[in-house]
């Protein structure tokens, strides 16, 4: 389980890496722009992706020294929790125009959950549990 949980670490850290270039470039794709149909300035994009670089530190420090993973698993389950509210803000709401469903949103909040919670197994089957003797 070591080597998956490795894997899963560099991942996060080469999507959030992936996600920082995004909006830093305004490329607007699903997956690397949660809200990616909806209004935007371009100034705030700039700020998130270079708030996104403090995430592609932490994922790749928790790649290299397993210490630092529960962290960045607590900061994922977080991040699920952040982006949970603003599915049901009122906010969203508000730039959403008429009709337009909140799914494509869910649909990419549920795989921040899910690679948490793989995380989160993982690391916890790689650790050494055992007691010495």
């Amino acid at each position: 389980m070591k080597k998956a949980s490795d894997i899963l670490f560099l991942f996060c850290a080469v999507y959030f890496l992936c996600m920082g270039i995004a909006h830093f470039f305004g490329l607007k794709y699903p997956l690397l722009f949660v809200y990616y149909d909806v209004p935007f300035y371009a100034y705030q994009d700039r700020i998130i992706s270079f708030a996104v670089m403090a995430y592609v530190g932490l994922f790749f420090e928790a790649f290299r020294k397993p210490a630092v993973r529960p962290t960045a698993i607590f900061v994922l389950f977080l991040t699920f929790l952040g982006l949970t509210s603003v599915n049901n803000s009122a906010a969203l709401q508000e730039v959403m125009t008429a009709g337009q469903s909140t799914m494509p949103y869910w649909l990419q909040t549920a795989p921040i959950l899910v690679i948490a919670v793989c995380l989160a197994v993982t690391h916890v089957l790689s650790s050494d549990t055992k007691p010495s003797r």
